[in-house]
C-alpha cells in the first residue's frame, strides 16, 4: 500500500524534533533516570526558554516580541525538566514518589527524611498498644491492599511493615534521603524556586575532626515544594513543673524506649487521649502498679463498626485467594468508615443515638470503679468532639486491681514522683507522658513566601489553608494534610490520595506549560474559611471540649477538620478551581503551544485516529452523571434521610 504524503512524513516530525532536543544543553540523567543531577536548567537552556529578542514588526513575533523559547520549536505540552522537593518519606512522601514515577516524565524528586528509616509516625510512635484507629483493611492505599493484616486493627509495626513493603515493591527509595532535616526554605522570586537548606544529620554528628568547615550542611532548590511531614509529628511534654527533676524513666509515647522493661515497676501515665487509651491495656498485665492521671473526660468506643479479633488461616487463605471476596470486605469496612459522618452533626438522629449508647456502655464497663469517679470519667459533650478511639480493654482496666485512677491536674512533678491536685505525691519508676503533639500546622522548619514573609508571621493568629493544601502569598508550595483536611471526618488514606492527585495536576500544568508561579488567591482563602467556620458551628466538632481539633483548646476555631464527609472531600477537590489560583507566567501564555505539531503526531508508535470508534466512550461532562458512573450508582439501597440535618 502506497501511504499519503504526510504520513511517510511522519517520521521527519519526530526525527525534527529529536534533532531540536538534542540542538539545546542536556543533562545527563538522575540516579532514578527521569532528569539532570540536580534537578535545574542549565543557564543557557533557562536563558533559551525565557528571553525575548528585541522587538520586530509583529509579523514573525507573538505580541510584537520575538521568543527565543524553547517550546516554540517543539510539539504542544513540552515537558520541561521538574524538580520536587518533598519533605518527609512516611505514608505521604512515598505515596507522592509512586504517582509522580509512575505519571511523569523529566523530573527529578527528592524526599528528606530526619529519621534513619521511612514510613514516618509509624516508625516513631512505637509505644505498647500503639495500633490503627481504623479497620486495618481501610488503612491502606485504594489500589494496594494487604490480605495479610493479622488483625482487624493491626499495630504500629504491621503497618510501618506495610509502606516499607510499599517503597520496596516500587522502587522508591531512591528519591530518598535519610537522616537530612529540613530547616529552612525561602522562595526565591528571581528564580521562581524555593531554595532549600537542610542539614546532613550523619555529617553533622561528625564533623568535629574532619575539617568540614559547613558541618553537614545542605543547599537545594525545588520548583514545587511539597510538606509531607504530617500533623501529628512535634511531639510536646506535658507543661508541668519539674518535669525535668524526675529522676527515674520519663518517656514520651512518641519518643518510646521499648528497651526499658516495666516489669514489675510503679507506673505513672499523663493522658487519656488516642495514645494513652492504648497504652494503658497493653502495659496493666506486667506492672505492679499504674496509677493513670486523667484531667477531663473522653469518650472511649468499644470498636468502630467492627470487632476486635485476629483473623484464622481459613480468613487469611480466602483473602489471599479470592480477590472479590477480598475486595467485598475491604468495600464493607471502607462504607461503614464512611458512613460515620452524619454523627458529627450536632442535631442529627446519629448523634443522638450514638451519645445514649455510649453513655450506657461506659457505665457498664466502668461497674468497677467508684461511682463518683465513674460519673467524671463520662463526658458530657457530644460524641467526637474529640477524636473518636476504639478503647479496646481500656475501661476494664481502669478497675483493675494494680490500676489507680487521679482525677485532676498534675500540680507539679518531683525527683520520686507526681503530686496530684490533692497534694498526695504518687511515687513511681517511670513516668509515660501521652501527652500529643503540637497540633498548630505551623511547620517545624522556617518557611519564607513572597517578599520574605515567614509562616509564623502569616499563620500568627490561624492556620488557614486553601481546600487543606495551598496558602495564600507561599507559590508553588502544597502541604499534604494541612489545616482543614478531612483527617477525622471518615477514611483518612483516600483523601491523602485526592490530594496528591490535586498537586499534581499542577505539577503536570508547570511543567508542559510556561508558568512561573501559582498560589492561592487571599480572597479565595479567606472565602473558603468563613464557609467553613459557618458550618463548624452545626457540628460537634465546636462544643466544649479540649481537642487537638482546635489547636489544643476548649473554644478555639476548628482547624484541623474539613468541613464535610470524607466524601464530601473526594468530590470538592476532584478538579481545581484555577480561577481561585494567582498564576503568572514566563513571556506568552500561550507559548506552550508550540510549533503546531502535536504529541501524537511525532510519536510513531501512536494512533493518528484514536478518537474514532463504534460507540461514544468518551467521558461524561455533566458533573452530577459522572460521579454517578464511578460511584456506580444504582447498585446499594440505604436510608439517606439523616445525611440532611
Amino acid at each position: 500500500m502506497k501511504y499519503p504524503k504526510y504520513l511517510r512524513s511522519r517520521g521527519q516530525i519526530a526525527a525534527q524534533s529529536r534533532h531540536n532536543e538534542m540542538s539545546l544543553p542536556q543533562s545527563a540523567p538522575s540516579s532514578g533516570g527521569h532528569s539532570s543531577s540536580n534537578g535545574r536548567q542549565s543557564e543557557s537552556e533557562a536563558q533559551a526558554e525565557t528571553t525575548p529578542a528585541p522587538h520586530t514588526n509583529g509579523a514573525n513575533g507573538i505580541n510584537g516580541v520575538e521568543q527565543r523559547d524553547r517550546r516554540l520549536s517543539e510539539p504542544i505540552h513540552f515537558e520541561r525538566p521538574m524538580k520536587i522537593i518533598c519533605i518527609g518519606a512516611g505514608a505521604s512522601g512515598l505515596l507522592l514518589a509512586y504517582k509522580l514515577q509512575r505519571s511523569f516524565n523529566n523530573f527529578e524528586l527528592v524526599l528528606y527524611e530526619k529519621n534513619e528509616v521511612i514510613s514516618g509516625t509509624w516508625f516513631e510512635n512505637r509505644y505498647p498498644g500503639c495500633a490503627c484507629d481504623i479497620p486495618s483493611h481501610t488503612y491502606t492505599w485504594s489500589f494496594e491492599p494487604k490480605p495479610d493484616w493479622s488483625s482487624v486493627y493491626a499495630g504500629s509495626d504491621e503497618i510501618r511493615g506495610y509502606f516499607e513493603s510499599f517503597a520496596t515493591k516500587y522502587d522508591l527509595r531512591k528519591y530518598v534521603k535519610l537522616r537530612h532535616r529540613v530547616d529552612n526554605a525561602t522562595w526565591n522570586a528571581q528564580t521562581d524556586s524555593w531554595d532549600v537548606e537542610a542539614t546532613d544529620l550523619a555529617r553533622d554528628e561528625g564533623k568535629n575532626g574532619t575539617g568540614d568547615s559547613n558541618g553537614g550542611k545542605v543547599i537545594d532548590h525545588a520548583d514545587i515544594l511539597i510538606n509531607a511531614s504530617g500533623v501529628l509529628n512535634a511531639w510536646r511534654w506535658p507543661d508541668i513543673p519539674g518535669l525535668k527533676d524526675f529522676k527515674g524513666v520519663l518517656m514520651h509515647t512518641a519518643d518510646y524506649d521499648r528497651s526499658i522493661s516495666l516489669e514489675g515497676k510503679r507506673v505513672g501515665l499523663i493522658g487519656n487521649g488516642s495514645s494513652g487509651i492504648q497504652v494503658l491495656p497493653a502495659i496493666q498485665p506486667k506492672v505492679a502498679k499504674l496509677i493513670t492521671f486523667i484531667r477531663r473526660p473522653t469518650w472511649v468506643f468499644p470498636t468502630q463498626g467492627f470487632e476486635q479479633h485476629v483473623y484464622d488461616k481459613e480468613e487469611l487463605e480466602l483473602f489471599r485467594t479470592d480477590h472479590a471476596a477480598h475486595l467485598a470486605y475491604r468495600k464493607k469496612q471502607e462504607e461503614r468508615t464512611n458512613g460515620i459522618f452524619p454523627m458529627f452533626m450536632a442535631n442529627s438522629a446519629q448523634q443522638q443515638d450514638i451519645f445514649a449508647q455510649l453513655v450506657q456502655t461506659m457505665n457498664d464497663k466502668l461497674t468497677g470503679v467508684e461511682m463518683s469517679l465513674a460519673e467524671k470519667l463520662v463526658p458530657q459533650y457530644g460524641v467526637g468532639c474529640r477524636r473518636i478511639t476504639p478503647g479496646v480493654g481500656y475501661l476494664e482496666g481502669l478497675s483493675k486491681e494494680n490500676v489507680e485512677v487521679v482525677y485532676g491536674n498534675v500540680e507539679r512533678i518531683t525527683q520520686t514522683g507526681c503530686i496530684s491536685s490533692d497534694g498526695k505525691e504518687h511515687e513511681l519508676d517511670v513516668l509515660i507522658c501521652a501527652t500529643g503533639f503540637d497540633t498548630s500546622f505551623m511547620p517545624r522548619f522556617g518557611v519564607k513566601g513572597v517578599m520574605g514573609r515567614s509562616m509564623k508571621e502569616e499563620w500568627s493568629q490561624e492556620a488557614k489553608a486553601y481546600l487543606g493544601m495551598g496558602v495564600a502569598g507561599f507559590p508553588n508550595y502544597f502541604l499534604i494534610v494541612g489545616p482543614n483536611s478531612p483527617i477525622g471526618n471518615g477514611p483518612v488514606l483516600c483523601a491523602i490520595e485526592a490530594q496528591i492527585d490535586y498537586m499534581l495536576k499542577f505539577a503536570n500544568r508547570w511543567q508542559t506549560e510556561n508558568i512561573r508561579s501559582f498560589s492561592p488567591k487571599r480572597e479565595a482563602v479567606e472565602d473558603f474559611i468563613a464557609h467553613k467556620d459557618a458550618f463548624m458551628k452545626k457540628t460537634v466538632w465546636e462544643h466544649d471540649c479540649n481537642s487537638w481539633y482546635k489547636a489544643n483548646s476548649v473554644s478555639g476555631k476548628v482547624s484541623a477538620l474539613w468541613p464535610g464527609s470524607t466524601l464530601h472531600y473526594l468530590e470538592a477537590i476532584a478538579d481545581p478551581r484555577y480561577d481561585d489560583w494567582e498564576i503568572t507566567y514566563k513571556g506568552n501564555r500561550f507559548a506552550w503551544l508550540g510549533n503546531g505539531y502535536s504529541q501524537t503526531e511525532v510519536d510513531e508508535t501512536a494512533d493518528l485516529a484514536y478518537y474514532i470508534r463504534n460507540q461514544d466512550e468518551s467521558p461524561l461532562l455533566g458533573r452530577r452523571k459522572a460521579l454517578q458512573a464511578v460511584s456506580k450508582s444504582g447498585t446499594n439501597e440505604r436510608n439517606i434521610r439523616s445525611f440532611f440535618v
